[in-house]
């Protein structure tokens, strides 16, 4: 049995100034992982669930990013605002966050 439930990572890469990717550190990731640990905490899930801080994830494009494991489930444009909507509805509820979702980590529709 894995250590953990569930796996957060947030990426926090910080690109050169003037890079065209921009990165996840400029557009909040720091904020995003330490709302992330905070709730976590909060609920007392802490032990059964980690976030941490990931290099870069080459996602940067669609804004702070953030992945749940096992799953694998990919998120972006993830601002401090929204953790406690993916900790209570994905995280705890098992039901990811279908706004944040970014398009690749979408289910795909059935035929």
């Amino acid at each position: 049995m894995p250590p953990f439930k569930r796996h957060v990572f947030v990426c926090t890469n910080r690109r050169p100034d003037g890079n065209p990717k921009g990165c996840c550190a400029t557009k909040g990731g720091e904020e995003v992982r330490a709302r992330f640990k905070e709730e976590l905490d909060k609920r007392g899930l802490k032990g059964q669930m980690r976030a941490n801080a990931a290099g870069c994830v080459d996602t940067c494009a669609f804004g702070v990013s953030v992945i749940v494991y096992p799953e694998g489930t990919w998120y972006g444009g993830v601002k401090p605002e929204d953790v406690p909507a993916i900790v209570e509805e994905h995280l705890v509820g098992g039901t990811p966050v279908e706004r944040l979702l970014m398009p690749f980590s979408r289910p795909k529709p059935q035929e």
